[in-house]
């Protein structure tokens, strides 16, 4: 790891905990999505990344929503952060534990506004009482339904089924954005030091019913040309 990657690491790690302490003293959605968006702003704009926003149109300012993308970098919530700024949609994230757990991450992701998924559980009647609750509330839920961060080659992975129950359970209309920028290869390249910016393009697709028989991640391939 050269100089500039332990520079940028050991300032990721702080600006991370530092909005994670801001977030734990917010209640509100719209404070905590307003202090979300903050970080996702400071941390790309010192990594010389720009969001660039297709089909934003097909938002709903205050609709509800199920949120499915594709996930391939580790900053990929951020951009979905900012793909939504112009929006009232906050989201409750779909954590693993483990992520939950983070040194590095687990601050924020507790206090951010996370459901923790322990698949280690046999049953999983507490995790979809959360999920339950938060969309009583006026919250929207967050998933990258892959399962785990795509590290190889394909476009895509295989989805979990675990969202569809989700959606039909609270009765949440899906939205499917798309982040067509390989993230993971690009954040290499800004911890790499490089000079230029960069943009990344995420893709708002149109909402499917939560009703939907049809294979969902048919669908999202067709939309999404994948």
């Amino acid at each position: 790891m050269n100089f500039q990657k332990i520079k940028l690491a050991i300032y990721a790690l702080f600006l991370t905990n530092l909005y994670g302490f801001k977030l734990k003293k917010v209640e509100k959605p719209l404070d905590k999505k307003r202090i979300r968006l903050e970080y996702a702003q400071t941390l790309l704009k010192k990594l010389k990344i720009t969001v660039k926003v297709k089909n934003q149109e097909r938002l709903v300012k205050n609709k509800q929503y199920l949120l499915i993308s594709n996930h391939r970098g580790i900053i990929d919530p951020l951009i979905i952060e900012m793909a939504l700024e112009q929006t009232n949609i906050f989201g409750l994230w779909i954590s693993k534990k483990e992520l939950y757990n983070s040194l590095f991450f687990g601050i924020f992701v507790r206090n951010g506004g996370a459901i923790l998924l322990d698949r280690e559980k046999s049953q999983m009647g507490g995790f979809f009482s959360d999920i339950k609750s938060e969309v009583k509330s006026g919250n929207s839920i967050f998933i990258f339904p892959e399962g785990t961060r795509n590290k190889g080659k394909e476009s895509l992975i295989e989805f979990k089924k675990g969202f569809q129950i989700m959606a039909l359970k609270n009765r949440l209309p899906i939205l499917p954005v798309y982040i067509r920028t390989h993230t993971d290869e690009l954040l290499g390249s800004a911890l790499a030091g490089r000079k230029t910016k960069e943009v990344i393009t995420i893709e708002i697709g149109n909402e499917i019913d939560y009703k939907e028989k049809r294979d969902i991640q048919e669908l999202y391939k067709k939309m999404f040309k994948i």
